[in-house]
This record gives structure tokens, sequence and C-alpha cells, in this order.
């Protein structure tokens, strides 16, 4: 069963930094307030929520998983306040910082009716502090913290949140240009 369970985190954290990715990237397309990915702006922005709920599903497993795993032996206290753990306490307190704002998202994200647009888009900004956190969180954690395989695929993260700001910048600094807008 222990065997199972670890599998499970390792998979489930995977995917999870793979889908964070692709939310993020959708969120920066989707603020550049035109067409991306060849998907008119509504599309982009319902994909942006089904991948959210997908990597909120699958970080909600992975942090089960590993909770019922007697080789991380996390506590409930681990899974809430950061850097606490004895395993690895740095890396899986990255991970818990990465989960922490993930809740205040969600969170922020059911009440947005509530909250306002305005106070919604400030506290959104933490998605931009929750996926560093959640990459170095895998590339430092876990049994597969070096291997190939994982460097790929972090890469590849890396790789598209990083065209994703450029394209989101070079979107807004040609809008400026065309806008005549110099400030």
């Amino acid at each position: 069963m222990n065997d199972a369970l670890w599998y499970l985190a390792r998979g489930t954290g995977v995917t999870s930094l793979v889908l964070l990715t692709v939310v993020v990237a959708l969120g920066i397309a989707n603020r550049a307030g035109r067409p991306a990915f060849g998907l008119p702006r509504f599309g982009v922005a319902q994909v942006h929520r089904d991948a959210s709920l997908l990597a909120v599903g699958f970080v909600l497993v992975h942090v089960i998983s590993l909770f019922f795993d007697v080789y991380a032996q996390l506590e409930l206290f681990d899974l809430i306040v950061p850097f606490g753990a004895t395993y690895r306490p740095m890396w899986t307190g990255l991970g818990t910082l990465a989960v922490d704002l993930l809740i205040a998202l969600v969170g922020t994200s059911l009440l947005r009716h509530r909250l306002g647009l305005r106070a919604w888009r400030v506290t959104h900004w933490l998605a931009y502090a929750c996926w560093p956190l959640a990459f170095a969180h895998a590339l430092g954690s876990g049994s597969d913290a070096g291997a190939w395989w994982l460097r790929t695929v972090a890469g590849a993260c890396l790789v598209a949140v990083v065209a994703a700001v450029t394209w989101r910048l070079s979107t807004s600094a040609r809008a400026t240009v065309l806008s005549g807008d110099t400030r």
C-alpha cells in the first residue's frame, strides 16, 4: 500500500505542476485582452477555470496521499504551516506555502462576487507567487528531484511560463506604442 501512495503522490505532484503551468500561462494570456492559442478570450477563460479546478483536485490528492504515506511522515500541522516537516523541510515548506496560496486563490475566487473585482484581482496576483513556489518544490522534493525526466518536464513548464510572460509583455508594449500611451 505504501508504494501505491508514493507513486500516487509522485504522479499527482508532477501532474499538478503541469496543470498549474497551464493555468498560469492561460491566465497571463487572458489578461492580454485578445485571443490566444487560437481561442477567443471567453474560451481561454473557460479552459483557465477548468484547468484550475483540475489542478486543485490533483494538488489535493497529492497532499492527501503524502499525508498517509509512511515515508513522508507528514503531520496535519505540516500540511498547513510551512517548514516544520521532518522530510526535506525547506522543499516541503515551499510546497506548503504554495498550497496555502492556492487555498487563498480558491477561497477568493469562490467569494469573488462578494469581494468585488478589484479586491479579487489584487488577491489573484498570488498566483504569480504560487507557481514559482510549486516549481521549486517540484525540483527539490521527492525521490525524482534529480531525475532527467522531471528536469525535462520542469524545464518545459518554465519555458511555457517564460514564453507566456514574454508574449504578454510584448503585447502590452506593442499596444502601448500603437495607442501612443507612453506612461
